[in-house]
């Protein structure tokens, strides 16, 4: 059987296997990507497979470059690809997608036992890091607006006793309160 042939058998193969699950995805004939472990799973990992030409004489290529893997460490990534080249090197010449996929499923503690979450924080602002709301401004009207600019000086600042009691008038009304009484 010839390279192709041999392709076409294992893609109709993968194709009933995997019909309905979620963790599978063919993204062409060629090139397929599989979960391993529960979306929510802090040590799940998606693989990332493409057949060269010649597979399964020639090695299928495998990568851990999926944007949902960016949580797992070069090192635990390292770790999956040389355990995953041990099985291919071992299944090479036969169809082996299914082999690679199971295999990892059930030695996903084992690849991720020295997983330590990379956590990638992005923020805006130094307040947001401490958890700190930022207080929003109130919003003035036009006419408020205009009321403060009149009541303040040049520096933008209020003259000197803009909020005092007018003296006099106080007196005068506590004076005529204490002739009441």
């Amino acid at each position: 059987m010839s390279a192709n042939e041999d392709q076409e058998m294992e893609l109709e193969a993968l194709r009933s296997i995997y019909e309905g699950d979620e963790c599978f995805k063919e993204i062409s004939s060629i090139s397929f990507q599989f979960r391993i472990g529960e979306l929510e799973d802090t040590k799940a990992f998606i693989l990332d497979l493409t057949w060269p030409e010649m597979y399964p004489e020639a090695a299928p290529q495998i990568s851990l470059d999926a944007f949902f893997n960016n949580r797992i460490s070069a090192e635990t990534k390292q770790l999956i690809l040389s355990k995953l080249e041990e099985q291919v090197e071992a299944n090479l010449g036969t169809a082996m997608m299914y082999t690679l996929f199971e295999w990892a499923k059930e030695n996903q503690e084992s690849l991720m036992e020295n997983h330590k979450p990379v956590v990638t924080i992005v923020t805006s602002s130094s307040d947001s890091a401490t958890g700190k709301k930022k207080e929003k401004k109130e919003q003035l009207t036009k006419s408020q607006k205009r009321k403060i600019i009149n009541r303040t000086d040049h520096k933008g600042e209020l003259p000197r006793g803009w909020n005092w009691i007018d003296v006099i008038k106080h007196v005068g009304e506590t004076h005529l309160n204490t002739e009441l009484l």
